[in-house]
């Protein structure tokens, strides 16, 4: 067992965690924040996605292990105090989501697109979010929430 230590949404956590478990298993099994989805399990689907320093990662890929020193965000920490962040609030207001599965990893992608304030176009979109397979197709839906967001158009 290996002892890590990261800072998880904002609260730091200490994790025994065995040399095989990957970062998905980490957060889904040990620290119960099942907003990461598993699906692939070969970092090719995107539905495990989070923020690992502020950079969307396939977390089905990342050993636990190496997570020790470094911060984890995950869907459950967007929202503060009650109020969701504007990219899941586009996603509501949108319907830019189905059955929700993938939904997790475009919001966090999204939000980390977005978090330097600038307004990317809709190629520069559609590009950040290409590595995250939505199997519903509400891919139209989607962009229209990050370019709401943006104040720009389609």
């Amino acid at each position: 067992m290996t002892r890590v230590e990261t800072t998880i949404n904002g609260e730091r956590e200490l994790v025994d965690v065995a040399a095989n478990l990957t970062l998905l298993e980490v957060l889904r099994e040990n620290l119960l924040l099942s907003g990461t989805k598993e699906a692939c399990g070969v970092g090719e689907c995107g539905a495990c996605v989070i923020l690992l320093d502020g950079v969307p990662v396939t977390s089905c890929l990342v050993m636990a292990a190496d997570a020790d020193g470094r911060s984890i965000e995950t869907v459950e920490g967007l929202a503060k105090s009650g109020e969701l962040n504007e990219v899941q609030q586009a996603f509501i207001d949108k319907g830019a989501f189905q059955c929700g599965f993938c939904t997790p990893g475009m919001v966090l992608t999204a939000t980390a697109l977005l978090r330097d304030g600038s307004a990317p176009d809709i190629e520069e979109i559609k590009k950040a979010l290409a590595g995250i397979l939505c199997r519903c197709g509400a891919y139209p839906k989607i962009l229209e929430a990050v370019v709401e967001v943006t104040g720009g158009s389609q």
